[in-house]
């Protein structure tokens, strides 16, 4: 719920592309810091105390946030702001259609396919659905007008932010399993094996704006997010060889990840009128968040199907160690394939901004 007004307030402060790219790399630096050093900070810290107190640590960068915002954000002027009523019966639907649609799979793993309790949950998902579209299509103030979706700036720019959270919440997720439960590295230490990304993320957001200079927002873009495909793709072909390819896949992602979060942003919010801004930030965060739920779930999901036995067993069998081999490589592929279909995705539509502009030139 953050985000979405954050985002929104930097894009409306600034007019040209180059201060909306420095705003958002700052604000997203804010951000990474924490998803970065979240799992670093936390496994020391599982070391000498109990997960519980992980969860008071954003007290105190909650109290700062709210003295910041009374202190330094100026109200809203009344008479820009869309006084449309909340979609409720939206929001009841779209939140069902998520959480139906991932725990559909955890289901089919967990109870086979001869049961019904999967098929009568991923009909479920398909009913809600399906009800989302139309609640959304015919409501007079829709929770997500999909209207927007159909803006090609919009529509790329989501869909390189949805490749980059895939890759980096199942990357870090199998990474963290691999680590600890196939390597038997301790939270600590695992870490410190996942410090580079954590470098590599706060460390890159100097070299945003210059890159993005260099080279344009729609190659920044597609080069960006590229990178983090093919971290994936590193990772699935390079985790059987030991620590070496984790770290090539992990510099990689959070490369690529750093500067793609950036152009997509700040694409989403140039496809669209000012006084949109709000729910364009809101799809940017949106379509990052369903991207993570969507990476971990499915890389769960491979690993409970191809792996027997519990994953936390102190000791494994020879052939529950080849599972999970074989489990971490084939969800990683999983991951790569998705991702470039939403990289591609993504270029097609920009290029049909690119040739919209172009025709409309001559």
């Amino acid at each position: 719920m953050t985000t979405p007004g954050s985002l929104a307030l930097a894009f409306r402060l600034f007019r040209a592309d180059d201060l909306r790219v420095r705003a958002i790399t700052v604000i997203s630096t804010a951000g990474l810091v924490g998803l970065a050093t979240g799992p670093t900070a936390g496994g020391f810290v599982l070391a000498v105390a109990p997960w519980q107190v992980l969860l008071l640590v954003n007290v105190p960068i909650a109290a700062l946030a709210f003295a910041g915002i009374s202190l330094g954000v100026a109200a809203d002027d009344p008479g820009s702001l869309h006084a449309g009523p909340l979609d409720i019966p939206g929001a009841v639907l779209g939140t069902a259609t998520i959480i139906l649609a991932l725990v559909t799979p955890t289901l089919f793993v967990d109870e086979g396919g001869a049961s019904w309790a999967p098929w009568a949950v991923a009909a479920a998902a398909i009913v809600t659905t399906t009800a989302f579209v139309l609640r959304e299509r015919t409501a007079r103030h829709p929770l997500l007008d999909l209207r927007l979706l159909a803006v090609p700036l919009v529509s790329s720019g989501l869909a390189y932010k949805a490749a980059s959270g895939l890759a980096v919440a199942g990357l870090g997720y199998l990474v963290t399993l691999l680590l600890q439960f196939a390597w038997g590295w301790s939270p600590a230490m695992a870490a410190v094996g996942m410090l580079p990304q954590v470098v590599m993320l706060l460390a890159g957001g100097r070299l945003v704006t210059p890159f993005v200079r260099r080279v344009g927002l729609e190659r920044a873009a597609w080069l960006s997010a590229a990178a983090v495909v093919a971290g994936l793709a590193a990772f699935a072909a390079l985790n059987r060889f030991g620590y070496p390819g984790v770290l090539i896949a992990l510099v990689l992602v959070a490369a690529g990840m750093r500067v793609v979060g950036v152009v997509a942003g700040n694409n989403v919010l140039r496809g669209l009128p000012e006084n949109r801004t709000s729910i364009g930030a809101a799809l940017v965060d949106t379509s990052g968040e369903l991207a993570t739920g969507v990476g971990i779930a499915a890389t769960g999901t491979i690993l409970a199907a191809l792996f027997t036995g519990s994953l936390s067993a102190s000791h494994w069998s020879t052939a529950q160690a080849g599972q999970f081999q074989q489990a971490v490589t084939v969800a990683a592929l999983v991951l790569t394939a998705v991702a470039a279909a939403l990289v591609t995705y993504g270029v097609i539509r920009s290029r049909t901004t690119t040739s919209v502009k172009e025709t409309h030139h001559v």
